[in-house]
């Protein structure tokens, strides 16, 4: 029997729906085995990207194109997404979401390689939002370089911060689980962010840049 409270999550979750394209570029991620964001944080990805008209935006895990077509649709008709995978197979795939989307080459930059050594080579402040959906266990990491790459007002986003229901469970000590709960923790105890834990998807974790 569903308990109140599921029955709730399940209809913040399906309150989010998906057209023909999403839905084809999820079935691609799955088929490729990399797991794409469920719909109610791909949702809020959209509508954080639109509430600080982010014109310049980084992805740190570009699977076949979910988030990058939820942030896209999101961003200013003028903007740039630089997406970053080590898996050039996925990007292919993404390439082939966003222009089914109707999204220019020119709207997207991607990138193939390690995120923590392309990271670094990207500007300081130059950037509205960061969103990371990618190792795991490279979150902390992940963490430092999009405070140093985002605006003062510009958000980090990561997906996974409820982890299956392992995070909110004390017992699971698993590495990843582990992990997770510690970038929780470096979000909250920095004067830098001031962040909101929404338990949309498999949990989403943002973070607005007060300041440098």
């Amino acid at each position: 029997m569903t308990s109140p409270v599921e029955a709730t999550l399940a209809y913040a979750e399906q309150f989010h729906h998906e057209d023909e394209i999403l839905h084809a570029a999820r079935q691609r991620g799955l088929e490729m085995g990399a797991m794409p964001i469920l719909p109610g944080g791909g949702a809020a990805l959209c509508f954080l990207a639109t509430a600080v008209n982010a014109k310049s935006v980084v992805e740190v895990g570009t699977g076949c194109g979910v988030s990058g077509l939820w942030l896209l649709r999101g961003m200013r008709a003028d903007g740039t997404l630089t997406s970053v995978d080590v898996e050039p197979e996925h990007q292919r795939l993404a390439r082939q979401a966003f222009a089914e989307a109707g999204f220019s080459g020119g709207r997207v930059r991607l990138i193939s390689g390690r995120a923590l050594d392309v990271l670094p080579r990207l500007s300081d402040g130059g950037y509205d939002m960061v969103f990371a959906d990618a190792a795991k266990y490279e979150y902390a990491d992940y963490l430092a370089e999009a405070v140093r790459l985002l605006r003062v007002g510009g958000i980090v986003a990561f997906d996974n911060m409820l982890w299956h229901n392992r995070v909110a469970d004390p017992a699971q000590r698993d590495t990843e689980t582990v992990t997770l709960r510690e970038v929780g923790k470096l979000v909250q105890s920095d004067e830098r962010l001031r962040s909101v834990l929404m338990p949309l998807g498999d949990g989403l974790l943002a973070a607005v840049k007060i300041a440098d």
